[in-house]
């Protein structure tokens, strides 16, 4: 079925996307985690407009089946298409692993969809020095084994020591201050890859970057983090400058949020996620999901 965002039966670019380097980049996650993803891209791509939308209603997505996050991804795509999108960049890894080669089948000759798994294994694989990394990332996303096979795909010589995270993402959605059992959780989920002496790990989680300190100190100054924010924006200004859709604008583009929650709290968490301003949030309706 065609999304409402293409021209039915075609796959054809709709007329009103023909010139759109001025249209924003669209970011979606499933909370406030894909904000850290956001933060990254309004450095990197400063003349671009942006809009996120959280689905914040249906958080976490790191525990739902594959087939649940593509319906979610599939309708939430949509609604970004119908919103004049140029480029989607899915800011949440358990949707990246279960949705990413739908979308880009379903959105292919209309727009490039850009995920956070490969440009972050990418980075790991040229980080590590003994060959040795670790994730850490929800239970979906590790089930689906999207990371093990970006990694061999980088170099199949690496060896991947993967930790899932059941409860990680939402202790940190939950907000601050962090107490000892946020501590507590880090240092056990953080157990098994000091075992593994890795010397590099990736943050498989848009979440995660907050606790950053907090898990450096517990795998040691030595071991390097990896997170998906800046790998992402230099895919997505490859993929720009590749469609010529990159803005000429001269001053800096406008940001704006969508979430299908609880505003005020999307507003206060997610300020600390961006580490700017948010100002208006609007809230938008989603349904359980979306056709095929």
């Amino acid at each position: 079925m065609s999304g409402p965002g293409l021209a039915a039966g075609s796959g054809t670019i709709p007329s009103s996307m023909l010139d759109s380097s001025h249209q924003p980049i669209a970011v979606f996650d499933s909370g406030v985690g894909g904000l850290t993803v956001l933060h990254e891209l309004l450095v990197s791509l400063p003349h671009e407009d942006f809009v996120y939308l959280g689905d914040t209603a249906r958080f976490p997505y790191g525990s739902r089946e594959p087939e649940e996050l593509r319906g979610f991804a599939r309708e939430i795509a949509d609604r970004l298409l119908d919103g004049g999108a140029k480029l989607i960049v899915v800011a949440c890894n358990s949707a990246t692993a279960a949705a990413l080669e739908t979308l880009q089948e379903r959105l292919e000759g209309v727009l490039d969809v850009v995920g956070v798994i490969a440009p972050e294994s990418q980075l790991a694989v040229e980080a590590t020095r003994n060959g040795r990394i670790g994730l850490l990332a929800t239970p979906t996303t590790v089930r689906s084994g999207a990371y093990a096979r970006a990694v061999a795909a980088a170099d199949p010589h690496v060896e991947l020591t993967s930790v899932p995270c059941p409860d990680l993402a939402p202790i940190i959605q939950g907000g601050f201050p962090f107490d000892q059992r946020v501590v507590d959780t880090v240092r056990s989920y953080c157990a098994p890859l000091r075992e593994a002496d890795v010397d590099t790990v990736i943050l498989g989680c848009t979440h995660y970057p907050l606790v950053a300190p907090m898990l450096q100190r517990t795998l040691g100054r030595g071991v390097h983090l990896v997170s998906s924010g800046a790998a992402a924006a230099r895919r997505v200004e490859h993929a720009l400058g590749a469609r010529g859709l990159g803005s000429d604008r001269a001053g800096e583009g406008d940001y704006r949020f969508e979430c299908t929650g609880d505003v005020e709290a999307f507003r206060a968490l997610g300020t600390r996620f961006l580490q700017m301003p948010l100002g208006d949030v609007a809230h938008v309706e989603l349904g359980v999901g979306a056709p095929t």
